[in-house]
């Protein structure tokens, strides 16, 4: 029962307050580990030979893609125990907090806010730069509708990657599990590219987001289709839309969310996009029933918290189950 309540208070505080922003995140620790250990992983696996550096480089990989999250979990799992030996209460307190800090809903909310405000106020630059805070395509070139798309994009699947994917772990596990999946998220959008850097150190990390990522993703597109008809959008496009584009995108995952919300706000995502330069072909995800708008920034936001307070709902209710047949 306590981790139900750490994750709602957890939950309200993050809906209420975002990121506390006078506190050093969790999050930039991990990143930090992350850029650490690949640092020394890099130096350890370097050869003369091309191909055994490639070699070195996969396994390093696979060991570092365990030690991220096995010490990114660990240190918090240790505190804890030894703060519930001598205060249980400030143990739960603690849970809380954490479970507050492992969610992103209202900070994605924001930043996706600051580049609606820019789009109302005509402020295309302005826009372009507040967007590239939270994508990681090149945004210098978008215009007004590209840089819509990717505000929209990015919430829609943010939405499992930083709101209901952690809280689905964490009402499993609590905030360890919830650092755990956090500390895998993070490997991903740091080395799990394709590019020559990463093809070789970062491929088991982005596998081994994929497999994290890939029940809750799934929940998470069908509970945001629930989203859509209880908020009155267009719950039946919603749906035709997610069971014919859902596997659209390279990634098993990423198109789950972004194709609910597509439909759901009758648009067309997804697309061609640069990435450090160089153009990516990608597919396009929903029908271009109506142009993109900057309101629909605003409405891919609602769509992800009456999401996330479904998962709450739907795993609370599951654990209760659990609970009273044991």
């Amino acid at each position: 029962m306590s981790i139900l309540m750490a994750c709602t208070v957890g939950v309200i505080l993050d809906m209420i307050f975002g990121d506390p922003v006078w506190l050093y995140h969790p999050v930039r620790l991990i990143g930090r580990l992350i850029t650490v250990l690949e640092r020394g992983f890099r130096r350890i696996c370097s050869d003369e030979d091309p191909e055994k550096e490639n070699h070195k480089l996969l396994i390093a990989g696979r060991v570092f893609c365990i030690m991220v999250p096995v010490i990114s979990a660990g240190i918090p799992a240790f505190i804890l125990l030894g703060v519930r030996q001598f205060r249980p209460e400030a143990a739960f307190v603690l849970e809380c907090f954490w479970c507050y800090q492992l969610l992103a809903a209202r900070s994605l909310k924001a930043e996706s806010r600051r580049v609606y405000d820019r789009l109302k106020d005509h402020d295309l630059p302005g826009a372009r730069k507040a967007v590239s805070m939270i994508v990681g395509r090149d945004t210098q070139a978008l215009d007004e509708r590209g840089v819509t798309k990717a505000a929209v994009e990015t919430v829609a699947e943010n939405t499992s990657d930083g709101v209901t994917a952690p809280l689905f772990y964490m009402m499993i596990g609590g905030p360890i599990l919830g650092f755990f999946y956090k500390a895998v998220n993070t490997m991903d959008s740091m080395v799990g590219y394709k590019n020559e850097k990463y093809l070789y150190f970062g491929r088991a990390a982005a596998k081994f987001d994929d497999l994290m990522n890939y029940i809750p993703a799934r929940i998470s597109a069908w509970l945001m289709i629930a989203s859509a008809f209880l908020l009155r959008m267009d719950g039946a496009n919603a749906y035709r839309i997610y069971k014919r584009d859902r596997r659209k995108h390279a990634s098993p995952n990423a198109a789950q969310t972004e194709a609910v919300c597509a439909g759901a706000l009758r648009v067309q995502l997804a697309g061609n996009a640069y990435y450090f330069g160089k153009l990516y072909e990608k597919e396009y995800i929903g029908d271009d029933l109506r142009p993109v708008e900057a309101e629909d920034i605003l409405r891919a936001g609602q769509l992800m918290d009456g999401t996330e307070i479904l998962m709450l709902v739907m795993c609370a209710v599951l654990r209760y189950m659990i609970l009273a047949f044991i």
